[in-house]
């Protein structure tokens, strides 16, 4: 049975109930320690948030975006962001590598789903998704929160923003090798 307890910052944002505005306290539910209110019975489940990762690999090399905000601004990342409403994860991948390199492209196999706490978006949920360019060779351009793109030979990565992005480029570069060619 687990017994996790929730962080204390976590916590910190679930002060009052958001259905009778009464003061949450923790109760022990289900073998862990969640937010719940006494008046009405609300409990407050912390789920991850969704969130995608897209790995372009063409001729050895990955594409990568120099983030311009928090976390990690100024450091590389996969082109990736949250899943927005009504959104799956192939049509989130799509919308995140145009916004972020302006290129158009399909989704591809995915290549891992992975949880990781983020110190200022708390639990996140990532889906990473090989993808392939509808232009071989497409030039990528920054926008949206990326300030820069560009293309790295996957044996000489720069400092990346978040280890998960290089456990998934190294869970993509695997794929890529046993089928001796591009991962689509």
């Amino acid at each position: 049975m687990m017994t996790e307890t929730i962080r204390g910052d976590d916590l910190e944002q679930y002060r009052y109930c958001a259905r009778c505005g009464e003061h949450l306290t923790q109760k022990l539910l289900d073998g862990r320690v969640r937010p719940v209110c006494l008046s009405c019975g609300n409990v407050v489940y912390l789920n991850p948030l969704p969130a995608v990762a897209a790995v372009l690999i063409q001729n050895g090399r990955v594409l990568l975006i120099r983030r311009g905000v928090d976390p990690g601004a100024g450091l590389w990342a996969l082109p990736s962001g949250f899943m927005e409403q009504g959104e799956t994860p192939e049509s989130a991948i799509c919308r995140e590598v145009f916004e972020e390199t302006g290129i158009k492209c399909s989704p591809g196999k995915l290549i891992s789903a992975t949880t990781h706490d983020d110190h200022v978006f708390g639990h996140v949920l990532v889906l990473a998704y090989s993808v392939a360019c509808e232009i071989r060779d497409a030039t990528a351009v920054a926008g949206d929160d990326a300030v820069e793109a560009h293309w790295y030979d996957t044996t000489s990565l720069p400092c990346l923003a978040f280890d998960t992005h290089r456990d998934i480029i190294r869970q993509a570069e695997v794929l890529y090798s046993m089928e001796h060619h591009e991962i689509l």
